[in-house]
């Protein structure tokens, strides 16, 4: 006469999230892209500097505290990209 024990009867009837597509944590939403967009844009900045010496964020914006910001911006959009991956990493 075998048994089941009651956890493996109720884990049976459980939903896997693997089964049932994306979980939350592996979308993207609003402020990941964002920060995406910056994070490219900042590099496309840095290729132009490096390579023609243009910036384009001054040839924008001037010599302005708004540069200072951009940057800025696009710093902290760095460090979100960085916490992302690691997100989407650690998803399972």
């Amino acid at each position: 006469m075998a048994t089941a024990t009651p956890n493996m009867t109720e884990r049976r009837h459980l939903t896997d999230r693997r089964v049932l597509g994306k979980s939350s944590s592996s979308t993207l939403n609003a402020v990941d892209w964002l920060a995406m967009v910056l994070v490219i844009v900042g590099g496309i900045n840095w290729g132009m500097i490096g390579l023609f010496g243009i910036d384009l964020v001054i040839a924008v914006f001037g010599e302005t505290p708004v540069t200072g910001m951009v940057y800025t911006l696009v710093g902290l959009a760095a460090l979100w990209c960085i916490y992302t991956c690691t997100k989407l990493a650690n998803r399972q």
